[in-house]
């Protein structure tokens, strides 16, 4: 008999990237945001055939729900520099032509931007976009249905 192992529940993820387009802002039907864009997350390395520096580039979705998806939306353009942290999420669904389809996303506890933010008055400090405390906010969209999510 194999010995039985106990493994931890962990499902932790944190990139770094820049966003490849504006966030993208919707509510659902009982009126919580939900913002979503990519992150291209970049590994630089040297090809040992050729000698060359190389990029492998990843892009990445990410998912932020609630007051801080609108902050998202506020703060956030295309080429931002963020650090995402959250964890691996799965959503499955079937498209018009009755294939099921997968895709695997981020969905974001913490998002911070690395880079100043222009504004009126001049450059902001880089700063913290962060879910309420667990309580306030569901750390998923639990609380909604799939037919409740707009996309």
């Amino acid at each position: 008999m194999a010995a039985q192992i106990k493994l931890p529940e962990q499902n932790s993820v944190m990139l770094v990237g820049r966003l490849t387009r504006d966030p993208l802002v919707r509510f659902t039907p009982k009126g919580q945001a939900v913002a979503s864009f990519d992150i291209a997350v970049n590994r630089r390395y040297k090809d040992t055939a050729s000698g060359e520096w190389k990029d492998d580039t990843c892009f990445v979705p990410i998912v932020v729900w609630g007051p801080a998806a609108e902050r998202v939306r506020d703060r956030l353009k295309k080429g931002s520099p963020v650090h995402v942290e959250g964890r691996l999420s799965m959503d499955e669904w079937t498209d018009k032509t009755g294939q099921k389809r997968k895709t695997m996303q981020v969905i974001s506890r913490r998002l911070q931007v690395l880079a100043a933010a222009e504004s009126a008055g001049g450059e902001e400090p880089a700063a913290d976009i962060e879910q309420p405390a667990a309580g306030n906010i569901p750390s998923e969209p639990a609380a909604e249905t799939a037919d409740d999510v707009p996309f």
